[in-house]
């Protein structure tokens, strides 16, 4: 652990939690401990500075509303482990990376620049149809819906795995 802003013991509590809550979830965190205490004492500097766990591997702005993508876990998480085993910043990495049968590279950046993402945002003022920008998917077993490019990795809910997922709009 490089940052004095927090005790060992506040950024272990942290590691415990986050790793309770991912493995609830079905989720892995990076299984260098080191390296992801390191990671988890700049979460905890981004919520002390900003109000809020931004990715301490990428720029956020201080403005909640536009750093709602990079809120750990952030929205480009699940498919990065889907396609590339760990997410951009190697919190959390897959089932295949922690027991070493899929080796990890670089990971490109999913996030669009700020005023791209400015231009792609939807907003909905309650009549009418509006255009959904992602596809909305329903686990058949227990009915949770999410709207994303792909179904997670695991249902949050009764934690089956993603092909058990159908497109539901």
């Amino acid at each position: 652990m490089s940052d004095p802003a927090f005790s060992r013991d506040a950024v272990v509590e942290k590691y415990r939690q986050i790793k309770k809550d991912a493995e609830e979830g079905g989720y892995f965190l990076n299984p260098d401990e080191n390296f992801t205490l390191n990671l988890i004492g700049g979460l905890m500097v981004n919520e002390e500075r900003f109000g809020y766990p931004a990715c301490p591997c990428r720029l956020a702005w201080g403005v909640k509303e536009e750093d709602l993508d990079i809120i750990c876990p952030c929205d480009y998480r699940d498919p990065d482990l889907s396609e590339y085993g760990t997410c951009y910043c190697a919190l959390y990495v897959s089932g295949e990376v922690v027991d070493g049968s899929k080796a990890v590279g670089s990971i490109p950046e999913r996030r669009l620049p700020r005023d791209e993402r400015k231009k792609q945002s939807v907003s909905y003022t309650g009549t009418g149809s509006m255009p959904l920008p992602y596809p909305v998917w329903r686990c058949k077993v227990c009915g949770y819906l999410c709207a994303r490019d792909t179904p997670p990795l695991l249902c949050p809910i009764c934690k089956v795995k993603q092909d058990r997922f159908e497109q539901f709009i």
